[in-house]
């Protein structure tokens, strides 16, 4: 598998830092050498700090040693595969950031891996410019995300029975306790927060995933599947489609 570079003269984006000032921490997974090495190469010329690791075993012990801002993770890989390491990353607890490679296309396959715990994926062949601007831009939003506590906010959202608890990232629907992870709750309380109004998908990609730049993605509607399969179970639908324009939360409807 070969990748293409960005337009010629492109500028990546500025390398995200860490809390002491450092550049961001990267790990590349991928069994592939060629491509690995080229990742790795291509980043730390950004001024990323990258690592790398041939295999989903070696990635685990990677994670723990390491202790990367962010995980480039390829998901065919022979033994342990990356929905498998993601699986067990957050299973331990472990809420680093992922980004899939992968070449499979099937909904159902791309739906098991953001319910691995993915926070975004690019499908082979991909341009390493692309690459560099979904890396900078889930960083942006992961790196120092653990404010003081003086700083989080104390309030909390609600529409009809579905409650958001912002400082304690807490959802309840009808008094159940709601599981979502980091990004399926950022994404319901961008749309609860703007509840009654429809939110398009570039808007989505925007406000949640900090996507300022063109890109065809299906992050939007997988995650929003998500929420369905979590919140419906426990109720009457919440999140509609409006058709050609985007999503909508508001309450049922008598």
């Amino acid at each position: 598998m070969t990748s293409t570079s960005g337009p010629a003269g492109a500028v990546p984006p500025a390398v995200p830092l860490r809390g002491d000032g450092s550049p961001a921490r990267l790990l590349v997974v991928d069994d592939e050498e060629s491509l690995a090495d080229l990742l790795v190469e291509a980043l730390s010329f950004q001024g990323y700090t990258v690592t790398a690791a041939r295999s989903g075993t070696e990635a685990l012990s990677a994670v723990e040693s390491a202790r990367p801002d962010l995980v480039i993770l390829d998901v065919n890989m022979p033994g342990l595969d990356g929905f498998g390491v993601a699986d067990r990353l957050r299973a331990a607890g472990d809420a680093t950031p992922i980004i899939f490679l992968t070449a499979r296309t099937a909904p159902d396959d791309l739906r098991d891996g953001f319910g691995s715990g993915g926070d975004d994926y690019l499908m082979k062949p991909f341009r390493l410019e692309e690459l560099s601007l979904r890396v900078s831009a889930v960083l942006r939003r992961t790196i120092g995300r653990e404010a003081a506590p003086g700083q989080q906010p104390a309030d909390t959202v609600a529409v009809a029975d579905l409650i958001l608890d912002l400082a304690a990232h807490q959802v309840t629907r009808d008094g159940t306790t709601v599981d979502l992870s980091p990004t399926e709750f950022r994404l319901l309380r961008y749309l609860a927060a703007n509840a009654g109004r429809v939110v398009s998908k570039s808007e989505l990609l925007k406000q949640v995933w900090g996507y300022d730049f063109e890109t065809e993605s299906s992050l939007a509607e997988t995650y929003v599947f998500y929420l369905r399969r979590k919140l419906d179970k426990l109720g009457p639908r919440l999140i509609h489609t409006v058709r050609g324009v985007g999503y909508m939360l508001r309450p049922p409807q008598e």
